[in-house]
């Protein structure tokens, strides 16, 4: 999808301070553009110490720690950066206004999910943190004892509280297992990770582009609400997902909010 949303104000200025560390952090550690103080001592790949104190120091700007036992999977990931399968779906409609596309309704497949829940004073800490936990899954924390591979898009519930705008802290964030492992799907080792079948989903899915905090993704859902039929019961209208694709230092950095369709 195509279309811009190009945001301004206070609150939206506010958001874009936070970030998220994903898989795209670990992407860029080689070419993405930190602040001064970071990317003036990036350490190269092979040092591992180098390597840790240079993701604990973007993580602190992020209101996240870094743990030293996340340093095996941080290298790990970073070799095997490349090895990122697109996750498939069925394009079912496009709407479009004047040659631009405002949203897509897609259909997912169903299939093994790999998921995580963390429940933290903010809801960019809580998808940080969890994130952290399917990191140590994909590399060798598993019951196949080697590296998974990771699909994308990474995702993130939102679960809407009853005043419509604040969003439950208790956050799961979820991968969909690479089609290699479809068939016989590794078990975690941590408990608090699951490995679960889930039918397919129906999604109306709209690009945006920028940092994914409780305020940018809140904005999200009500642009995309009110080009939608208000009064369709044919979505949920308090859970919603955040879709994130692309690396969180690119300056159009593109993520999507899926609004779902209820099982008919």
């Amino acid at each position: 999808m195509v279309l811009v949303l190009v945001l301004s104000g206070p609150q939206v200025r506010c958001a874009a301070v936070m970030a998220l560390i994903s898989l795209d952090d670990l992407e860029g550690l080689d070419d993405e553009q930190l602040d001064d103080d970071i990317t003036d001592n990036v350490e190269p790949m092979g040092d591992e110490d180098g390597l840790l104190s240079h993701w604990q120091a973007v993580a602190s700007t992020h209101q996240v720690s870094v743990p030293t036992e996340m340093t095996g999977p941080i290298q790990e990931m970073t070799r095997n950066r490349q090895q990122r399968e697109p996750l498939s779906f069925v394009l079912i409609a496009r709407h479009e206004k004047m040659g631009e596309v405002l949203y897509e309704e897609r259909r997912y497949p169903a299939g093994f999910w790999v998921s995580a829940r963390r429940s933290e004073d903010l809801y960019e800490q809580s998808i940080s943190l969890a994130f952290m936990k399917l990191m140590r899954f994909i590399c060798k924390e598993n019951s196949a004892g080697r590296y998974l591979g990771m699909t994308v898009p990474v995702v993130s519930s939102v679960q809407v509280m009853e005043d419509g705008e604040t969003f439950e802290k208790n956050v799961e964030t979820a991968f969909f297992l690479p089609s290699e492992f479809q068939s016989s799907a590794p078990r975690s080792i941590d408990p608090d990770i699951s490995v679960t079948y889930r039918e397919p989903i129906r999604v109306i899915a709209r690009t945006f582009y920028g940092t994914t905090t409780e305020q940018t993704v809140g904005w999200q859902i009500r642009v995309l609400r009110e080009l939608l039929d208000p009064g369709d019961p044919g979505v949920h209208g308090d859970r919603y997902i955040v879709a994130v694709y692309d690396n969180p230092g690119a300056p159009q950095r593109r993520n999507e909010i899926w609004f779902i369709r209820r099982e008919p």
